[in-house]
């Protein structure tokens, strides 16, 4: 059988992805360009038989044949994705166009990574799937946002048009091992500031809310996604449990045992204030729901960022 291709698998999800789907049997092709992926996190499946890797970026297109496709690639953070806007978007737009355009000629099915940004500075709590969003389209996280939006709008396009079997989840906050310590993400932000012995940086009140889920919950939903057959979507994957930034920091203190002061910074351009997701289609369509206590996935994650960070 022709291989899986799983797009930014060597980021942090996408080799989490390359993980399972080599666990359970398949031929994986990660496809990175590098730009945040990192080496290190693939390291492993170098000498495994049915791993193999390709250095390209996912705006080029893509030309051999596959079974599944996984498309994971682009800059998750906003540090990271405001860097090169222009690049966000060509990754995301061309990106979906080139995935689609694999997937259409081979006969695979090919799913889309998307985001709770789609959802935007949200307006509905919690976000379900039939919300239409509240995101400003010129602001400097577009490029993210208005990209993964689009992408959206070509999976569904070349779904009804084409014929192409697709699947779309929109993915909100997740943390675990293998993020980069300079990512920007806060999970990882507090952890690395922690065990440096710096201030936590917290923009605004801290009263902003997000959902954190860890990644083998996520990675196990992506799965479910892709082997069922009677759901396209979008479909929410996140952790339903809310906390405020400030609670985020507070745990991350606790667990470390750091003694960092809290350092307040002004809150960025269209940052959302609140962000949860409505899990019932998960549950219903996948038989899914997380499994992993935030106070349980952030003692794994910071065992990880101990050992790096050495």
């Amino acid at each position: 059988m022709n291989p899986i291709l799983v797009t930014g698998g060597a980021g942090f999800l996408g080799s989490h992805l390359c993980d399972r789907l080599l666990a359970d049997g398949h031929a994986v092709v990660c496809l990175d360009s590098f730009l945040t992926g990192q080496e290190a996190n693939i390291e492993a499946m170098h000498t495994h038989p049915r791993f193999a890797l390709l250095r390209q970026d996912v705006a080029q297109p893509v030309a051999f044949p596959v079974h599944q496709i996984f498309n994971l690639a682009c800059a998750a953070s906003p540090p990271q994705y405001q860097r090169d806007p222009i690049h966000t978007t060509q990754t995301l737009v061309l990106g979906a166009m080139n995935v689609l355009e694999l997937a259409q000629r081979h006969g695979a099915r090919v799913l889309q990574a998307s985001t709770s940004e789609v959802y935007g500075n949200p307006l509905v709590h919690p976000q379900h799937e039939g919300y239409w969003g509240h995101v400003n389209p010129i602001g400097p996280r577009a490029c993210y946002d208005e990209g993964k939006r689009c992408a959206e709008t070509l999976f569904f396009d070349y779904q009804r048009h084409r014929g192409v079997d697709v699947r779309v989840v929109r993915i909100f906050n997740t943390y675990g091992p293998r993020m980069r310590p300079d990512d920007g993400r806060v999970v990882s932000n507090f952890i690395v500031q922690a065990l440096r012995g710096e201030p936590l940086t917290l923009y605004g009140d801290g009263l902003q809310t997000r959902s954190f889920c860890y990644v083998d919950d996520l990675i196990e939903g992506m799965v479910r996604m892709v082997r069922q057959d009677h759901e396209a979507g979008p479909v929410n994957l996140g952790n339903p449990g809310e906390f405020t930034i400030r609670e985020l920091a507070e745990w991350v203190l606790r667990l470390t045992g750091s003694r960092s002061a809290l350092a307040w910074r002004p809150l960025p351009a269209d940052d959302p204030t609140q962000r949860r997701p409505d899990i019932a289609k998960a549950q219903s369509a996948l038989d899914w729901t997380p499994q992993v206590s935030l106070e349980d996935g952030l003692k794994e994650t910071i065992a990880y960022f101990r050992r790096v960070l050495r």
